[in-house]
Order: C-alpha cells, then sequence, then structure tokens
C-alpha cells in the first residue's frame, strides 16, 4: 500500500546494492517499514551467500524484487540497475539503503516526506556531520576523507550549501531521477559524487537531513590509496566540465570575465616570478624592484578576481534550477 502523506500516496522504492552482506542483509529487509511499496535488493555478483539469502527473503516478501548480476559492476552499476527498475515498476520516490546495517531506516519516512512535501524538494541526503557530539562516532580517517573530498565535491557539482555530499544514504523522485543520464553515473565508489554532479544539470533541489551513521562489524571494500588517486582527478574533470557550461556554453556573466582575466594574470604573474627569481638569483643579483613589483601585482590581481569568480558562483545559486 502507497504511503500517504497530506492526502497523496506516495509510491515509495527501497535500492539495496548488496555486495558480501550475508551477516547483514536479513535484518535491513526485516527493518524496512511497511511504508515501503517495492524493495530492489540487487545482488553483485556477491561471492558469498547473500544471492541466496535474497531469493529466500523474496519468497516470503512479495514487495522484494531481486536483481542478479552475472558480473560484478560496483556500487554505482547496482544502482543503475535498481533505478531503473524503480522507474520500470512507476514509483514516486527511490532510496538508496546499504545492505550492510550503516543507514538507519527510522529516517527513511522523514526523507520520503520532505520530497513529497511542500516546499518540496528533488533529493534529500543524509549529514553526518551535523551533530558535532556524534561526528566522533566516524572513524578518523573517514573523517578526515570525508571532509577533504566533500570540498572538493561541492566546487566540482556547484551545490555549495551542502554538508556530507558523499553520503550514500539518499531519496530521489523519479521525475527527477527520470532526467538523469544514467551511463554517465559511475559504476563504482564515485557514484554518490557523480549523482550529485550529474543532479546540478537537472536543476535538482538538495536538502540536507540530519542522521547519524552506525558504524559496527562491516568491513568497507573501499580502497583509501585508489580513492586519494582517483577521486580528485574525476572531481577536476567535472569542475572544467561545469565551469566551462555555466560560463561560456550554456552563459556569459561577470564571473566568465572574472575567469578570463583573473586565470590569465596569476599563471602569467606566477611563472614571471619563478622565471626571474631563477634568473637573477643564478646571477647571484638581487631581483629589481620593477620586476618583484610586476609579479606581485599581477598575482594579487588576478587572485582576487578569481576569488571574486568563487563568491559569485557560490551566490548567484544554480541557472539550471527550475522555476516554482
Amino acid at each position: 500500500m502507497a504511503y500517504v502523506l497530506e492526502n497523496r500516496s506516495v509510491t515509495v522504492a527501497v535500492i539495496i546494492p548488496c555486495y558480501k552482506v550475508e551477516g547483514f542483509i536479513r535484518e535491513v529487509l526485516a527493518s524496512l517499514p511497511a511504508m515501503v511499496d517495492f524493495i530492489i535488493p540487487v545482488d553483485d555478483c556477491s561471492p558469498d551467500a547473500t544471492g541466496r539469502l535474497l531469493d529466500e527473503a523474496a519468497q516470503g516478501d512479495a514487495r522484494i524484487r531481486v536483481i542478479h548480476h552475472s558480473q560484478n559492476q560496483g556500487v554505482g552499476g547496482s544502482m543503475r540497475s535498481g533505478f531503473r527498475e524503480a522507474l520500470r515498476l512507476s514509483a514516486d520516490v527511490a532510496v538508496k539503503l546499504d545492505g550492510d546495517g550503516q543507514m538507519d531506516v527510522r529516517y527513511l519516512e522523514k526523507m520520503v516526506a520532505m520530497l513529497a512535501s511542500s516546499p518540496a524538494y528533488d533529493f534529500v541526503k543524509g549529514n553526518r556531520f551535523h551533530d558535532r557530539g556524534r561526528i566522533g562516532d566516524m572513524p578518523v580517517i573517514r573523517r578526515i576523507g570525508n571532509m577533504g573530498m566533500s570540498f572538493l565535491i561541492k566546487m566540482a557539482s556547484g551545490y555549495w550549501n551542502i554538508s556530507d555530499p558523499a553520503n550514500g544514504y539518499f531519496a530521489i523522485r523519479t521525475s527527477t531521477l527520470a532526467q538523469l543520464p544514467l551511463e554517465r553515473l559511475s559504476p563504482r565508489f564515485f557514484f554518490e559524487s557523480s549523482l550529485i554532479i550529474e543532479l546540478y544539470y537537472t536543476g535538482a533541489k538538495i536538502k540536507d537531513l540530519a542522521m547519524p551513521a552506525i558504524y559496527g562489524q562491516e568491513k568497507s571494500n573501499l580502497s583509501v590509496c585508489k580513492t586519494l588517486l582517483t577521486f580528485p582527478w574525476k572531481l577536476q574533470k567535472a569542475f572544467l566540465r561545469r565551469i566551462l557550461l555555466r560560463y561560456f556554453i550554456c552563459d556569459f556573466n561577470i564571473s566568465s570575465v572574472y575567469i578570463l582575466t583573473g586565470l590569465p594574470l596569476f599563471l602569467f604573474g606566477a611563472v614571471f616570478g619563478l622565471c626571474k627569481w631563477i634568473h637573477y638569483a643564478g646571477l647571484h643579483t638581487p631581483t629589481p624592484t620593477g620586476t618583484i613589483m610586476i609579479s606581485v601585482l599581477s598575482i594579487v590581481l588576478g587572485f582576487q578576481m578569481l576569488l571574486a569568480s568563487i563568491q559569485y558562483d557560490i551566490t548567484a545559486g544554480n541557472p539550471f534550477e527550475k522555476e516554482e
């Protein structure tokens, strides 16, 4: 039966990417409330008993629609399969819930309500950094990595007003989901970041929901070294793509002028100053004051213009956002 909110029925589908979660998945499935119409667990070619446990659970719960992958596709690949199934089932809201028990299902109804009520949002995601008293519960490595990556994701996506953008607990309107190019979503652990990045171009309104993370005996499949090597490069490409589209292809405004003027000035000042410093250091001669001033003024003016461009980007909002 569909979830009823403000005299409107809302069909909810919960997508659960599953890989090596045999010790948690039965408890996760049993914890889902009656408001969920469809449960879509995706067995991502898990080598343990996860697939068998899902099939057994489906026999006792008509809401469960198990998807089996013949090859491992990663969390993003699993979510793409789940998204397509949620769209096929004509669900109104799709929720991502991990199969390892880290996400508290008590927040599920509130997330759905935030999407379905007025004023409505298109995408609601968890925020583990809202409660400073509970931040200490997060492992130190995850805490440091999330803080650094969060800033980079904000730059790449243009959603400066959200926190913890890498949080994997979220709910999305399927009307917004239908606008996304699913093939552009990363199949692996960059999935959540790529989803936020692509949502920018749909004009989606995103809202944080404060919630704690649950850390127990589960083991993460995420490689810290691989993340540090691959994520910054992917985020840099996404950032350059967004700047190019927003300020030079889809529009041209004062921020575009700041970028075109400030970036060459800054680079000129830095390169000119470095070259002259090396030149005069080799001659064992003090660098002339005029030469120093040319470099310093170029760097300062260029940096100020780039800061003005960043300020504009933060305060101007999303130009792709749909009008009410």
